[in-house]
């Protein structure tokens, strides 16, 4: 924030003390925040998706070894460790936003330290409004400090928040050393007139990018009741949670949420597009290679060699094996029935091969036997 406060302040017709300028600081810092977070964010997407696709044998274990936790937590990290699961990318990006938050939230509220009601973690919080207006607040120096106390957004300080009480708004003014009371420039309405719309957009986005994920997920895990319960809190209590909080955060904050929940919005569908696009380029290729490996129209499909001992007494008897093109069994001519009497000039049908149903083994020495036998004779 303070990189980009200096970034627009050289910029002509803005200038460091506009509230223009330290909008648009606040603004870029969600930006530069989420750009740097696209990749982990685009990991979360495709590792909820992963899970989604052995939901169904997660929903197996549970009713397995639903009695027995501990039975049930091994099974499942030896499940999400098959599928190269990792649950902690899942919610690494939110993670890694809170501390964010929570720093620009303190730092925003420290720019004014006076008494009642607003504190600071390190630091006196009971300061009066001349000493808030010179003291530096972390990389911001004093100059910095009554910079972003002057700064207004259409009339309304970016730190003043609805609930502010009113003796702080002398820290806004210009006051001396002497704390002579200064009438503000502007009015508690001005503040509730701008902060309210931001909190409806704030909660409309957090409404709707929780429908736009919910919309993904599979209707297996839509009747889990945790997930619904968990649904229902997105959906609901979350938005309700923005408007009401709304209400104790500066403008600054609203500003920052607001860029947040659209980032989110347009981000999540651009996302879900893209890989979307990828499922249907895996889809098509995975039916051309099936395509590619099918026979083609009119060819008969290609059949397994013979194996094992099968195969072993095809070699032994000189019979042919299954595996062998059928139209050698078409060409054939047709055996004589049992007991016919073969037609005048024909020759006398060969002797019947043995049929390979005895031991191939027993068979080779047989043939040994014979072959030994004949040479025997021969000599």
């Amino acid at each position: 924030m303070w990189v980009w406060h200096k970034v627009f302040s050289v910029v002509p017709g803005l200038g460091a003390d506009s509230g223009i300028t330290w909008a648009l600081s606040v603004i870029f810092l969600v930006l530069t925040l989420r750009a740097i977070l696209y990749k982990p964010f685009v990991r979360q997407i495709k590792t909820t998706r992963q899970m989604q696709e052995f939901q169904p044998q997660m929903q197996a274990l549970r009713k397995k070894y639903g009695k027995d936790r501990q039975k049930l937590a091994l099974e499942m990290q030896k499940l999400q460790k098959e599928h190269g699961f990792n649950p902690l990318l899942g919610c690494l990006p939110a993670l890694l936003q809170v501390p964010v938050f929570i720093g620009l939230f303190h730092v925003l509220r420290s720019f004014n330290r006076m008494s009642g009601g607003t504190t600071q973690f390190f630091g006196s919080p009971d300061l009066n409004a001349y000493q808030t207006r010179h003291t530096a607040n972390y990389f911001f120096s004093a100059q910095d400090v009554q910079s972003f106390l002057d700064a207004r957004l259409f009339g309304v300080p970016l730190s003043s928040y609805v609930q502010e009480p009113v003796a702080q708004f002398q820290a806004f003014m210009p006051v001396g050393p002497d704390l002579g009371y200064i009438e503000p420039n502007f009015e508690k309405w001005w503040i509730i007139a701008l902060s309210l719309p931001l909190m409806i957009v704030a909660a409309l986005a957090t409404h709707f990018n929780a429908r736009a994920s919910i919309s993904r997920q599979p209707v297996a895990s839509l009747e889990n009741p945790q997930t619904a319960i968990m649904n229902r809190l997105m959906l609901w209590v979350f938005p309700i949670g923005v408007l009401v909080g709304g209400f104790f955060l500066p403008v600054a904050i609203l500003i920052y949420w607001v860029t947040q929940n659209i980032w989110t919005y347009f981000q999540q569908h651009i996302v879900f597009g893209r890989l979307d696009k990828e499922d249907e380029e895996k889809k098509r290729l995975a039916q051309e290679k099936r395509a590619e490996n099918a026979p083609k129209p009119g060819a008969k499909p290609k059949r397994k060699p013979a194996s094992g001992a099968a195969q072993v007494a095809a070699d032994v008897t000189g019979t042919e094996t299954p595996g062998e093109d059928a139209d050698s069994d078409a060409e054939a001519p047709s055996k004589p029935s049992p007991g016919a009497k073969p037609a005048a000039g024909a020759k006398p049908a060969p002797a019947k091969k043995p049929h390979p149903t005895q031991n191939p083994r027993q068979q080779q020495r047989k043939q040994q036997q014979g072959n030994q036998q004949r040479r025997k004779r021969k000599r």
